[in-house]
């Protein structure tokens, strides 16, 4: 499968799991969800270890990297889902979602300044594009 196609299946994924959690948090509150999500994340990562096995690679991976990709799971799995669902709990998922999802803003940023990415035309606009359409979502 090409690298689109993965994206365009990731795009599908997380268009749906927002209602999903929307759902699911009717009768949970969010720390509630957190932690009944991250369930399904360990069944997964048990049945893909069971399956793959991929621990001598994780044997040979250097510390800085263990260290970034866990703080980054941590971060993002724990942390991030706890602030999303604060804001699905409360808020509507057509706004809460796509305000959300403008993370690609702050990453673009994010690259731009600390790992020196080039700043194209053509970002900028991509850029320009996410902030205006997060404040009309916002309205």
């Amino acid at each position: 499968m090409t690298a689109f196609l993965w994206a365009l299946l990731t795009a599908g994924i997380w268009g749906l799991v927002p209602l999903m959690e929307k759902v699911g948090l009717s009768a949970s509150a969010p720390t509630v969800g957190v932690v009944v999500r991250s369930f399904g994340v360990v069944l997964g990562l048990v049945c893909f270890g069971w399956m793959l096995a991929p621990w001598s690679a994780l044997r040979t991976l250097p510390w800085s990297s263990l260290a970034l990709l866990a703080g980054g799971g941590f971060l993002a799995s724990f942390v991030g889902q706890l602030a999303f669902y604060q804001a699905l709990k409360s808020g509507t998922v057509s706004q809460m979602t796509p305000v959300a999802g403008a993370y690609p803003l702050v990453a673009a940023l994010l690259g731009w300044w600390v790992l020196r990415e080039p700043l194209t035309v053509s970002r900028l606009i991509g850029v320009v594009c996410v902030v205006i359409g997060v404040v009309l979502l916002r309205r």
